[in-house]
């Protein structure tokens, strides 16, 4: 169970990282340049840990499948982007994916 809270940490460091990214205006603030380096460093290192038990492809299909909604969800919320219905359709299918590979597939650890 640990290790899903290894990917957890993963995907909402990369989410932060990445956010935080756009608000460095290109490396020009130090707050969120630092805090986008600290994201990346902490999601790739509890990514790596999480490897010792997921398969890379399972875990980096949910890392990212995952972390494309939820930095789409915050780029709405804070920066005001338009999510449009084929974005909103592929999100969906993104997260559907997501749920049949943790329910259905033998290849996710348990």
């Amino acid at each position: 169970m640990k290790i899903w809270l290894f990917l957890a940490v993963a995907i909402v460091s990369e989410v932060i990282a990445t956010s935080s990214l756009k608000a460095s205006e290109g490396f020009t603030r130090l707050g969120p340049s630092l805090l986008t380096g600290a994201g990346y460093l902490l999601a790739f290192y509890m990514l790596s840990l999480t490897l010792r038990q997921i398969p890379v492809g399972v875990a980096y299909a949910l890392w990212s499948g995952v972390g494309i909604v939820l930095v789409s969800i915050v780029g709405w919320v804070l920066y005001g982007q338009k999510l449009d219905a084929p974005a909103m359709i592929g999100m969906g299918l993104i997260v559907a994916g997501v749920l049949v590979m943790n329910l259905m597939s033998k290849s996710v650890a348990h």
